[in-house]
């Protein structure tokens, strides 16, 4: 049985900001993997393509304020940074 994926241990080198907004941002990349964990049954974000962030953020944040979005935005972004990829996503 192996250890489910540290979210935390993987954002840690990109996390920037004060305690609240770092804390923001791991809440809101877990939900992130959940979700796509559960739609695509991919665990870690190593195994992630573009389209499953974009997904989330166009299907998943479908009925949610504008400014939920952008938060969450702002994580996918920090995701982004992390993978070392040159991903981006409309606002």
């Amino acid at each position: 049985m192996s250890k489910p994926f540290d979210i935390e241990l993987f954002l840690v080198g990109v996390l920037t900001g004060s305690q609240a907004t770092q804390k923001r941002h791991l809440h809101q990349a877990k939900i992130i993997q959940a979700e796509i964990e559960v739609r695509w049954q991919r665990e870690t974000p190593w195994s992630w393509q573009r389209k499953h962030l974009a997904w989330f953020l166009e299907h998943h944040l479908r009925q949610r304020s504008n400014a939920t979005r952008y938060y969450y935005l702002l994580t996918v972004r920090l995701l982004v940074r992390r993978l070392e990829t040159s991903w981006v996503f409309k606002s």
